[in-house]
């Protein structure tokens, strides 16, 4: 059958038969149900693509998606995503968690995968807590808030996930809320459709340890970009981040660069043409370099 011939893929073609175990109102559900509609909107194959994450609520996502798949250990899904991407830079790579999961015993993966810039699309669902473990203080929660590991409410600041990716390389930057679902759609459509390293800070509201008005209290915060936003810009991006009493949705920060894989090929196609090919001598200075 040839490509123009090809049934097209359906929403329902990415769903497999296993029923998410959430919670009722988590805002994970939103978060699946985008990306399901991302990858039809994309036609995106699910035979050459993979999903990977970590542990924790969100991490389960995998499972519920109709392409290979893996749930690693704690904050290693995006270093199991990067070697997936190396070893077969043809295929789809996702890689999903939480901001516990990405940002505390994952958070060094992250700088890393942003400034190697790999052709890889991370989501990241940020609900202010750890919520498979019960609810304690995560990266994100903000300064005050009381949970179950700070009862006179969380000393430590909070960090904007945005504006780590920004800062560290990532060449695609955008924050989106569940609870709309055609903009997160659109967002991971352009997350999935741009090369190098793209993340997405999804805010998924937990209603079991943050409160069941998250949804209102968030909808009432949000607001979109401006259509005259520069995305090339890292400093007009920089401006949405650290927001105080706003959730700006959309796409911060959009350019166009190598990523490492390209680079890698670079110097390949050097090698194997011989070009600036070292000596012997060259090699042994590498190591011991003249006094």
């Amino acid at each position: 059958m040839s490509a123009a011939e090809a049934i097209p893929l359906k929403v329902g073609d990415y769903k497999t038969d296993l029923k998410p175990v959430w919670c009722p109102g988590c805002g994970d559900f939103g978060v699946l149900n985008a990306l399901y509609r991302a990858l039809a909107k994309l036609q995106i194959e699910p035979w050459n693509t993979v999903v990977m994450s970590g542990i924790g609520c969100s991490s389960r996502l995998p499972g519920y998606v109709a392409t290979y798949g893996f749930n690693s250990v704690h904050g290693r899904g995006l270093t199991l995503a990067m070697g997936i991407k190396t070893a077969r830079p043809e295929t789809t790579v996702v890689a999903v968690g939480g901001d516990g999961d990405g940002l505390a015993i994952g958070g060094n993966h992250l700088i890393h995968a942003c400034r190697r810039n790999l052709d890889v699309t991370y989501i990241l669902m940020d609900n202010e807590i750890y919520g498979l473990t019960k609810g304690q203080t995560a990266p994100t929660t903000p300064t005050g808030d009381k949970t179950k590991s700070s009862f006179y409410g969380n000393p430590e600041p909070a960090f904007d996930p945005c504006e780590l990716a920004i800062a560290t390389g990532a060449s695609f930057v955008a924050r989106g809320f569940s609870g709309d679902m055609k903009t997160l759609s659109a967002i991971i459509v352009r997350a999935l459709e741009h090369h190098g390293f793209s993340f997405v800070n999804v805010m998924s509201p937990c209603v079991t340890f943050r409160g069941d008005n998250q949804y209102k209290l968030m909808k009432e915060k949000l607001q979109n970009l401006p259509e005259d936003h520069d995305a090339t810009s890292r400093p007009a991006a920089m401006a949405y981040t650290r927001e105080d009493g706003v959730i700006t949705q959309g796409v911060l920060y959009d350019v166009e660069q190598p990523s490492l894989l390209d680079k890698l090929e670079e110097i390949r196609a050097k090698s194997l043409a011989g070009a600036q090919e070292p000596t012997t001598e060259d090699i042994l200075e590498t190591f011991y370099p003249p006094f």
